[in-house]
């Protein structure tokens, strides 16, 4: 019980800032600012002033990474098969450009800037895979310090920050359709929360499409993990064998639980009304989510990261971004 308790004031602080998101959203035309942005944004302003206390601490923690990934499975109800596959089969193509922009000109800027090869590729993963989740996935795998880690997070999730709230007031500039806008943002947006804001801020159908590119982009997590064992086995240890990776651990398994229910839905079983219900409660508990994350969001600590990570971090998250509109301009689907 006691436990259990530990979870509660955190746990209802976000459930405040998911309120007042959907509120000041409401008051503004249009919906041009999404409830999960003025989450997002609530929270790291409230930051501060429950930095240190730490019975925030274990709800919120709980809401932004649990939470988080439960509200993207229940969204799955709103979806089907065919919806999954069509958007995956553009996105897979799109990815193919945007994570080789990522990775390449990634490691040409590193070198440029003389910095460390670990914080490079680092900052390259979390902007061309999914921010926070591909750097911790990698960081143990290539033995990166903690501060490399925490430049790389900060690098990525400060243009995130400036993606979310700029990506929807774009797409609607150069009129993208929903499918478009969300092949887009799931392929250009770093990590899954800003996604998350990002494709809502736009329309309904565009955050059902931006995550199901952003779920598929996930899964390049294991592929790249195991080259970068590689890497760093040729570059420490002279041929003595790559590092062994448990795929267990750096397997997105919740993808798969989100695919079935896809599949159950696809089935008919669950009404309209049910899933439209359904898909209500994922929304907000996706604003939950945003909000726990800028709860836990330094912007001070991050600004200390230091000026050529944030440039690094910068280019490259402005050249995916490029890149992948340009992708996607030339076989006409924007």
């Amino acid at each position: 019980m006691n436990k259990i308790k530990n979870y509660i004031p955190g746990i209802l602080l976000t459930v405040v800032f998911a309120v007042l998101g959907k509120f000041l959203s409401g008051l503004i035309p249009h919906n041009l600012i999404s409830p999960s942005v003025f989450g997002l944004l609530l929270g790291m302003a409230f930051n501060p002033y429950i930095t240190g206390n730490k019975s925030f601490n274990t709800g919120i923690k709980f809401v932004s990474k649990k939470v988080l990934k439960f509200s993207i499975i229940l969204m799955g109800f709103s979806l089907n098969i065919y919806q999954v596959a069509k958007v995956g089969k553009y996105s897979l193509f799109v990815m193919c450009f945007t994570l080789f922009t990522a990775f390449f000109f990634g490691h040409l800027l590193g070198k440029l800037f003389n910095m460390n090869w670990k914080l490079s590729s680092l900052i390259s993963a979390g902007t061309g895979i999914c921010g926070g989740s591909a750097i911790a996935s990698i960081a143990p795998t290539i033995e990166a310090e903690n501060s490399d880690v925490a430049y790389a997070i900060s690098a990525t999730f400060i243009f995130d920050i400036i993606m979310v709230i700029l990506f929807p007031i774009a797409g609607k500039y150069f009129g993208m359709s929903d499918l478009g806008y969300g092949l887009w943002a799931g392929t250009a947006v770093n990590d899954t929360s800003s996604v998350v804001a990002a494709g809502y801020a736009f329309s309904e159908a565009a955050g059902n499409f931006a995550i199901i590119v952003k779920l598929t982009r996930t899964l390049s997590i294991v592929p790249v993990v195991l080259i970068f064992s590689i890497i760093n086995s040729k570059t420490k240890n002279n041929g003595e064998g790559a590092k062994k990776v448990d795929i267990k651990s750096i397997f997105p398994w919740f993808i798969l639980i989100f695919l079935a229910v896809v599949g159950i839905n696809s089935t008919g079983i669950i009404s309209a009304e049910v899933g439209s219900s359904i898909a209500k409660i994922s929304k907000f508990l996706m604003v939950m989510s945003l909000s726990a994350i800028g709860l836990g969001t330094n912007f001070k600590e991050m600004s200390k990261s230091g000026f050529l990570p944030m440039v690094h971090g910068f280019i490259i998250s402005l050249l995916v971004v490029i890149v992948s509109f340009s992708v996607q301009y030339f076989v006409g689907q924007v």
